[in-house]
């Protein structure tokens, strides 16, 4: 069983509204990570019909949590959990508090006119992407389960098998929170709510400004780490934001090939708001919005609350350089730190514009003594041959070992991610549970797995992902 205590709903009246999920017709389990529950120290007694929304745990108290956000810069004051419900928080054997949310569980009054429910495609997608990322060394919230509902939903696609992911998360708090009660003028709310997280996620922090600058440094961590892997997230909005620095909301998504700064992947980021280049200064731009909220707790001095925050999101480029760089180093294997680092990794980059972003690094270790497996890659190798001497020279003595245990050999590749989905969705699990056991090691060797290490075939053409909603 799960023993749940639900801090925000009984600290945070006012911040969301009970709302059970539906009862699925004919609830089927399609996969349960195991291994995830014994880590978190909970027993799954009826996945199925826990996941499903067929059954409540004891202790549970469904609600969706209210929150507003800025989508494609566009501000929506009422959001909200529009397919969720959060059934509860619970602690771990280490004393940290989860959520325990469903997605794709039904209407709630948040719902804007959907019906609530989720395809299984899309919810087999957020389990895969997020295991890579949790496998990756990357900040996320995680997958415990995918349940079928039994019965269809219908998309663009037409009529698809329905499905819940059950997911695991530090918070669902997000700067699309905050932004609902400051647009409402609830400063109580937005006190009581600024307490709370900061005793959840940052409890040595001292007030909002303290907050603010721990969440600007993990979102700019988690960040650079998304740049280090190509990952893009591809739809950045502010109620995709999580204070907790975790990857949240896996729509979109899915991982750069070929290096091009402007990649887009989202059918709906039609003006490439959210590209791969883009992602370090939609940073920023999410964090003004939540300064913005945050104002009032800065100072009682308004104008000195304004200039408290502007020196601090001034700061926020530098603060992500240095990630950046640090996130750099070790994927180029370098020794301490030197003053050209930031140059040495910008030239690298210039160098494999259009070459394979996981094969150029992951092909660094071997071109520690010898760039055989490396040129291949390169249509042109001037200015890679240009680099390769003042990387050497900075190199750190177990190079070779050190750049394979910092560059995947495996990322969940398109084709062979949209394979699974398809696949899945056609009743055929084993490829995606094969893609599964593979994204889970990242960093071993290729051998014996080098069809999950090579970029899509040329016939597999411009690659294109959905929300799912």
């Amino acid at each position: 069983m799960i023993q749940f205590d639900n801090s925000y709903l009984r600290d945070l009246p006012g911040t969301y509204l009970r709302q059970a999920p539906d009862q699925a017709p004919a609830p089927a389990l399609v996969v349960l990570n195991a291994a995830l529950a014994a880590e978190l120290g909970v027993e799954i007694d009826d996945p199925v019909g826990w996941f499903s929304g067929a059954v409540v745990p004891e202790g549970a108290e469904p609600a969706a949590l209210a929150y507003a956000g800025h989508q494609f810069g566009g501000f929506s004051p009422s959001l909200g959990d529009g397919r969720a419900h959060l059934l509860g928080e619970f602690l771990g054997p280490d004393g940290r508090r989860w959520d325990l949310q469903l997605k794709g569980s039904g209407r709630t009054p948040f719902s804007r006119g959907g019906d609530g429910k989720a395809a299984l495609g899309p919810m087999l997608r957020e389990y895969l992407i997020s295991e890579a990322m949790a496998a990756l060394g990357i900040p996320t919230t995680r997958s415990l389960a995918v349940v079928t509902t039994g019965e269809q939903v219908l998309r663009e696609a037409g009529p698809l098998p329905g499905a819940v992911v059950a997911r695991v998360a530090a918070s669902h708090i997000r700067v699309g929170t905050f932004q609902f009660f400051h647009a409402r003028g609830e400063v109580d709310k937005l006190r009581a709510l600024l307490d709370y997280t900061i005793a959840r996620h940052y409890p040595g922090v001292e007030g909002a400004l303290g907050l603010f600058d721990a969440v600007i440094a993990a979102q700019a961590r988690s960040i650079a780490q998304w740049m280090g892997v190509g990952f893009i997230h591809g739809v950045m909005n502010t109620d995709n934001m999580a204070l907790s620095g975790e990857t949240i909301d896996y729509g979109p998504c899915a991982f750069m090939e070929a290096y091009a700064p402007g990649t887009v992947f989202s059918s709906i980021d039609r003006q490439g708001r959210y590209a791969y280049a883009n992602q370090p200064l939609i940073l920023g731009w999410n964090l003004a919005r939540l300064a913005e909220c945050l104002l009032p707790f800065f100072d009682a001095d308004a104008e000195r609350a304004v200039d408290l925050a502007n020196a601090r999101l001034g700061g926020i480029a530098a603060i992500y350089r240095a990630e950046w760089i640090g996130v750099m180093r070790a994927k180029l294997g370098l020794l301490g730190e030197n003053v050209g680092d930031g140059a040495l990794a910008d030239d690298f980059l210039q160098a494999v514009q259009g070459v394979d972003w996981t094969l150029a690094f992951r092909r660094l270790a071997g071109a520690v003594e010898n760039e055989a497996a490396l040129l291949p890659l390169f249509e042109d190798t001037t200015a890679l041959k240009a680099w390769l001497p003042r990387w050497r020279a900075r190199l750190r003595p177990d190079a070779g070992a050190a750049l394979l245990a910092a560059n995947p050999a495996v990322v969940p590749r398109n084709h062979l991610v949209e394979a699974a989905l398809e696949a899945a969705t056609a009743g055929d699990l084993a490829p995606f549970h094969a893609l599964l056991a593979q994204i889970r090691d990242p960093f071993g060797a290729e051998a014996g797995r080098e069809a999950f290490t090579l970029p899509a075939p040329k016939g597999f053409g411009a690659y294109v992902t959905y929300c799912g909603t």
